[in-house]
């Protein structure tokens, strides 16, 4: 097998360009939403299954916030709106 420097490293760049490019939404806990509240926009707006949006809300109440979808900034930046107009706080990182 020959070693190439070149042809690896650009395969090592482009991986690390991937992960780089990639976000997160992460939803922030707070005293107004109920968990209710929060796991339907969850169903609504990222698709979440029943069982993993509830999951998601206890994770973002006892830890204070949870990363509830990865994705580019395109993808997730409608549903930022979506749910920070919904009165969740949410944030893209």
């Amino acid at each position: 097998m020959k070693f190439s420097y070149e042809t690896d490293h650009q395969q090592d760049t482009a991986l690390l360009e991937e992960v780089v490019l990639e976000k997160r939404l992460v939803l922030h806990n707070d005293d107004v939403n109920t968990f209710e509240w929060v796991i339907e926009a969850l169903i609504d707006v990222c698709k979440h299954s029943w069982e993993q949006a509830e999951q998601c809300a206890y994770i973002i109440h006892h830890k204070g916030k949870y990363a509830v979808k990865h994705g580019d900034f395109e993808l997730l930046k409608p549903m930022k709106d979506e749910i920070t107009g919904r009165g969740i706080n949410a944030t893209i990182e």
